[in-house]
């Protein structure tokens, strides 16, 4: 397989990796990240486990309103069983799902 070639999120189909709409069915492609950029589920699952009662995995995921409502009912310990809860989801993940809700791939 050629480093030139990816295909279509769409139709499928291969296509040249510099292509920005796909000859195929007319799709706009989105551009790729380079490797090391945007926010890693496992940075997130720490936070989540470590800091998650006062809502840090939310700030670093971009999720502000839910940091800031974690911060606020910190006292409850609901922030805390969500978090776990998160922590566990996190993990068991897979990278195109977590790329596809937090880093808008």
């Amino acid at each position: 397989m050629s480093n030139n070639i990816k295909y279509c999120s769409e139709c499928g189909r291969e296509i040249s990796s510099n292509a920005v709409v796909c000859p195929n069915c007319g799709v706009q492609l989105k551009p790729l990240q380079a490797a090391g950029s945007g926010r890693n589920r496992f940075v997130a699952a720490i936070l989540a486990f470590l800091l998650g009662g006062f809502g840090i995995q939310w700030f670093y995921l971009g999720k502000t309103m839910y940091g800031v409502l974690s911060i606020l009912f910190c006292w409850t310990f609901i922030p805390s069983i969500i978090a776990f809860i998160h922590f566990i989801m996190l993990l068991i993940s897979s990278d195109e799902a977590f790329n596809a809700k937090y880093n808008n791939w």
